[in-house]
Parts: structure tokens; C-alpha cells; sequence
């Protein structure tokens, strides 16, 4: 396997458009509903958990890109190469493969989830998402520039939903936040983890590094696009806490998707569905940037095409989806996950710096 990729001038895509890549990965199925959990842990607080959970992966994404920035242009599979040998590299680069391949098969299974509960109780699981994948493919067969205009129009054509989430704040009631700050750092730590699941899709930095023109600028942009992530949430957060009781949030399961049940204009009954078929606009870009990545991975490890490990994988998860129907189900699945991608994610990146930078240190010396 090359650790360093030399990746031809018509596949890079500028490097503000990380900003666009980050936000649109980190925004979703996760804030359809992170706040029930999140008040469970920290109450009124919860906002202050939300905010720690971004200052953390700003800390994560710096020591991701400053791994990605010890070589010229590489992705994680060639560091796992470069750094661990080829048999634990591979080892580690199957299980990263797995973990891709699970991110991508939660996400959709959490959507579909939502599509049956709010709009079509009565569609099969394969047909909703056989309907995704067939779209997913289509956007990964497009190239990888296209996937990265993907998640900028996601990120663009998908603003305006904020501007509903103002409803709300007329039947605010403000003292729900208060106290302030009476919530002990040990609880507010608890909801800053339960937030593992909702943040997740900044590690795709590893994988699309090598295809950033200007790499000097992808620091920034990535932490901007971090930045926004948690703000957005942290308002959620904050409307959530206000509009709703403290026993009624903590029985809402999608509270943002509630939120919209609020808005009320003259040519749209129940605004919550188009926001929930908007919605798909939004997970896109997290579907298809986890099966790039993984499908990437598995062509450099084994030499097998693309094409074939896409439909592998769509075929697969179709039938993976069967053996989660109820609601109880996906709730194990989900829970399962996040504590297997808070290694993945929150405790490994700081592992892989780690060796990476000794690493560099000791040939520095040996060169010496």
C-alpha cells in the first residue's frame, strides 16, 4: 500500500469547503433528538454539556489534522500502514472499515426510523432503503468533488430551517433555566458524552485530507465548521429547555422535530413533515461520505473496486436492517454504537497523534 497518495489535480476541491464537509457530516440524525438524553444527565444545564462536547471536538479535530499534517498527503489507512507495520495496519484498518460501514448503516436506519414513525407508518424497511441507497450510489459513482457539493448544497439549501426554530421561543418560558449552573461537573460530563453520537462525522477528515488543495487552510475551516455545529446545537439546547417542561422533554424522543410541530402558516398544516422530508437533504451527505470512505478503504487495503464494494455493502445493509424493526431494537443498536465510536472518534485520535508524533520525533534524531 503508498502511504502517500498523489491524487490527480481534477479531483481536489478547495479547502474552504471542509467548512461545508464538517458541518454537513456532524448535522444528523443525531439532532433530530440528542436533547432528551442530554437533560436526563445535566437538566437545565444541558446546554453547558452541549458546549463542552464542542470545545472537545475542536481539541479532536485539531489532533486529527495535525496527524493527517506529519505527512504531505495520506489518509488514515496509509498511517495505520506507516506507523503500526502491514499486519496490525490492516488489522486496523478493517476494524476503522467496520466502524465507517456501522456509522453509515446507523444513520440510516435512525432516518428511516423517523420517515415511519412521523409520515409513513406503513412502508417496508427494504423499500425506504433500497429508495436511499439508490441514491447514495448514484452520489458516490458522481466523484468525489460532486460528494463534496453535496454536502455544500445540503449546508446551504438548508439555513432556512433554522428561522422556524424561532416559533417556539413565543411560548418560552425562561425560568425553566434556572438555576443556572447547579448541575455538578460529573453530570455535566455525562451529557457531554451522550453527545458522542450526535457530533459524530468530523473523523471524516481522515479520509477526505488527501483531496484538500490548500492544506495549510484546512485547520481553520474544519474548526469553523466545528464551531457552527455547536452553536446550532446549543440553540436547539437552550429553545428545548425553554418551550418544553422539564418531564415533557425528557419523554421526547425527536424534541427538534417537535419543535416544528409549533409552526403554523396558511398554506402548510403539519410543517413537521416537510421538515422530515427535507430531512434527507440533510443525511445525505453523511451516507454517502461513510460508504466513500469505507468503499476508498477497502480498494486500498484489497484491491477491489469501488463499484463492487458499494453494491456489496447496499446489499448487506439491506438485509441488516430487517433484524431492527422496533423501537427498542434501534435503541440497543444506538447505544451499542455510541460507546464503540466514542473509542473510535474521542479516545483514538489522540492514541494515533500520539505515535505519529513520536514516530517523527525518533527519525528526526536518527537522522541527526
Amino acid at each position: 500500500m503508498e502511504v502517500v497518495l498523489k491524487i490527480k489535480s481534477h479531483y481536489l476541491f478547495n479547502a474552504f469547503l471542509i467548512f461545508f464537509v464538517v458541518h454537513a457530516t456532524q448535522i444528523g440524525v443525531g439532532v433530530q433528538g440528542f436533547q432528551r438524553i442530554i437533560f436526563q444527565n445535566a437538566h437545565q444545564d444541558a446546554w453547558i454539556s452541549v458546549i463542552i462536547s464542542g470545545v472537545a471536538t475542536n481539541l479532536l479535530v485539531f489532533m486529527i489534522i495535525k496527524t493527517l499534517e506529519l505527512y504531505s498527503s495520506t489518509d488514515i489507512y496509509g498511517i495505520h500502514h506507516d506507523l503500526f507495520g502491514l499486519i496490525i495496519g490492516k488489522l486496523l484498518n478493517v476494524s476503522y472499515i467496520f466502524y465507517l460501514i456501522m456509522s453509515f448503516f446507523v444513520v440510516l436506519r435512525n432516518y428511516i426510523e423517523v420517515i415511519q414513525a412521523w409520515i409513513f407508518p406503513e412502508l417496508p424497511l427494504w423499500f425506504l432503503s433500497s429508495s436511499m441507497l439508490l441514491l447514495v450510489i448514484y452520489g458516490i459513482n458522481s466523484g468525489i468533488r460532486s460528494i463534496v457539493g453535496i454536502a455544500f448544497f445540503s449546508v446551504t439549501l438548508s439555513l432556512w430551517l433554522l428561522i422556524f426554530i424561532a416559533y417556539p421561543m413565543k411560548y418560552a418560558n425562561w425560568k425553566q433555566m434556572l438555576p443556572m449552573f447547579e448541575a455538578d461537573m460529573i453530570s455535566l460530563l455525562k451529557g457531554a458524552y451522550h453527545m458522542t453520537f450526535t457530533v459524530l462525522g468530523y473523523e471524516i477528515l481522515y479520509t477526505i485530507y488527501p483531496y484538500v488543495k490548500e492544506k495549510k487552510k484546512v485547520q481553520k475551516f474544519a474548526q469553523l465548521g466545528v464551531v457552527f455545529t455547536t452553536l446550532i446545537y446549543t440553540s436547539l439546547m437552550v429553545v428545548s429547555t425553554v418551550y418544553f417542561s422539564g418531564e415533557q422533554l425528557e419523554r421526547t424522543i425527536w424534541a427538534t422535530l417537535s419543535l416544528f410541530k409549533v409552526v403554523r402558516l396558511p398554506f402548510i398544516e403539519r410543517f413537521e413533515y416537510v421538515a422530515i422530508t427535507y430531512w434527507m437533504l440533510i443525511i445525505l451527505p453523511n451516507l454517502i461520505l461513510y460508504m466513500w470512505s469505507a468503499s476508498r478503504g477497502i480498494e486500498r487495503i484489497f484491491n477491489i473496486k469501488s463499484k463492487n464494494t458499494i453494491w456489496g455493502i447496499s446489499i448487506l445493509t439491506i438485509i441488516g436492517i430487517q433484524f431492527f424493526v422496533t423501537r427498542n431494537q434501534v435503541n440497543t443498536l444506538n447505544g451499542v454504537f455510541a460507546k464503540f465510536a466514542f473509542f473510535v472518534v474521542t479516545v483514538y485520535p489522540v492514541i494515533l497523534y500520539l505515535f505519529a508524533l513520536v514516530k517523527r520525533k525518533l527519525l528526526k534524531k536518527g537522522a541527526s
